[in-house]
């Protein structure tokens, strides 16, 4: 069943955002696009990395009005243990949040009930607080936040032009499409 256009369940959460822990709920999102990134587990492998390229294009992702959200299983002071003992993941500026009950993990469907962790889950969510795109892939692969920040990109154009598409690679500036009849079996 997909999740494109589910709005996303009312929660209240524990985060670790710029030293400080703070609790984040669903109203603190609307009104802004948002991605939900979420990994297994702080102190681990594939997923600094990963939070690691987030961080390096996080100015990108707000510049557009986009906020970042990271999540795990991990508790608000698991993140700050790691914040505080690995340099990678001190180059994180965007918000960590705690989600010990899998509350969120649940809501977006990509809990591991055998594990207690969250699959590698990426959410976009617009300022109504619904999912217009999501990626689910192997605990094992790594995502790319400049292909998620185009998406993110695309999601908003289409969002504010609802009369036009964004063809594959599409990037701001470039030419869309105007679905029409015209355009059946020719590209």
């Amino acid at each position: 069943m997909s999740l494109i256009g589910k709005e996303i369940n009312e929660f209240k959460v524990q985060s670790f955002v710029n030293g400080e822990f703070k609790e984040v709920s669903k109203e603190d999102v609307l009104g802004k696009w948002s991605v939900f990134f979420f990994y297994p587990a702080d102190f681990t492998f594939v997923c600094p990395t990963e939070l690691e390229d987030l961080a390096n294009k996080y100015e990108e992702f707000k510049n557009i009005d986009c906020e970042i959200y990271s999540v795990s299983c991990d508790t608000h002071f698991v993140h700050k243990a790691w914040h505080d003992t690995s340099k990678t993941i001190q180059k994180i500026q965007y918000t960590m949040l705690a989600d010990p009950t899998a509350t969120l993990a649940k809501d977006f469907e990509v809990y591991i009930e055998a594990d207690g962790l969250a699959e590698r889950g990426t959410f976009i969510v617009n300022p109504e607080g619904k999912i217009v795109a999501y990626e689910v892939i192997a605990g094992n692969v790594g995502r790319n936040a400049d292909e998620l920040l185009r998406r993110v990109q695309a999601s908003q154009f289409v969002h504010e032009h609802g009369d036009e598409v964004c063809p594959a690679k599409w990037k701001p500036g470039e030419e869309t499409l105007k679905p029409s009849l015209d355009l059946v079996g020719v590209l």
